[in-house]
């Protein structure tokens, strides 16, 4: 006989400290910017001694900060996930009506990633339905340093940022044409900076892609055009591709306001 499953059952497998923890970060508001220990200890009716291990490990997380002996508010860490999920939902539907536009009048895939640390995180594709196309699905990673949209982003960095987000990081073991040192890897960004957009080929496939600019001009993600060589391995196709790509760029930063 099955057992069913109750308030009471599911209650069992409740981690009271997580759930302390997480009730903590919602005593915060507009109005409570700033909370102490004893308000937050009398909130959840436990002991300033019991709910001092979670603040303290939420500080150390950067999920709380410290304003006083006693007083916290909530940390650069909440501020910085909650922007970069509304921004990165926000790039989705400003973008997603542009790029399906652009694989309809280029018959080729294109794609919109993010970046996080090295990797290229895939937020959107449309997909081309052709015998012969790039489907990558959304969600994939690829490190940033091998792929066009990949470098697109890196090149939101300065010199100095990225050697110090690639300092720890070893190149060598990727095939060409990815830059094999860190100051190669340098002198193929500043490069690509100065162009404002890359052309990558791999596996019998070739993508060009571009940054996104926001209302800073800082790049916030990147865009893609991709195919097979047998379609895009014209200098016509591809300053045409080119042409189309950026005019997406263009229209996709100004909604931004870029």
């Amino acid at each position: 006989m099955t057992a069913i499953e109750t308030p009471e059952r599911d209650a069992d497998y409740r981690v009271p400290a997580l759930q302390r923890g997480l009730t903590i970060l919602g005593m915060f508001s507009a109005r409570e910017r700033i909370l102490g220990m004893s308000d937050m200890a009398e909130r959840l009716e436990i002991s300033t001694s019991a709910v001092y291990r979670i603040v303290q490990t939420l500080v150390d997380m950067g999920y709380l900060q410290r304003v006083g002996r006693n007083a916290f508010e909530l940390g650069t860490k909440v501020i910085s996930d909650g922007f970069s999920y509304l921004a990165s939902r926000d790039i989705v539907e400003v973008s997603m009506p542009h790029l399906n536009a652009l694989r309809d009048r280029t018959s080729l895939s294109c794609h919109l990633s993010i970046r996080e640390q090295t990797d290229s995180l895939y937020l959107y594709r449309a997909f081309a339905p052709q015998r012969l196309t790039v489907n990558i699905p959304i969600g994939t990673r690829l490190p940033c340093h091998s792929t066009a949209m990949g470098r697109m982003l890196l090149t939101g960095l300065d010199e100095a940022e990225l050697g110090q987000l690639y300092q720890h990081v070893r190149l060598d073991d990727y095939p060409a044409p990815a830059p094999r040192t860190l100051p190669e890897l340098q002198q193929l960004i500043a490069q690509d900076r100065e162009r404002g957009w890359v052309l990558h080929r791999s596996d019998y496939s070739t993508a060009i892609a571009t940054g996104i600019h926001d209302h800073q001009g800082q790049v916030v993600a990147a865009i893609n055009l991709s195919g097979p060589d047998a379609v895009m391995d014209t200098s016509f196709a591809q300053e045409s591709f080119l042409t189309t790509l950026l005019a997406s760029r263009d229209s996709i930063s100004r909604e931004l306001g870029g």
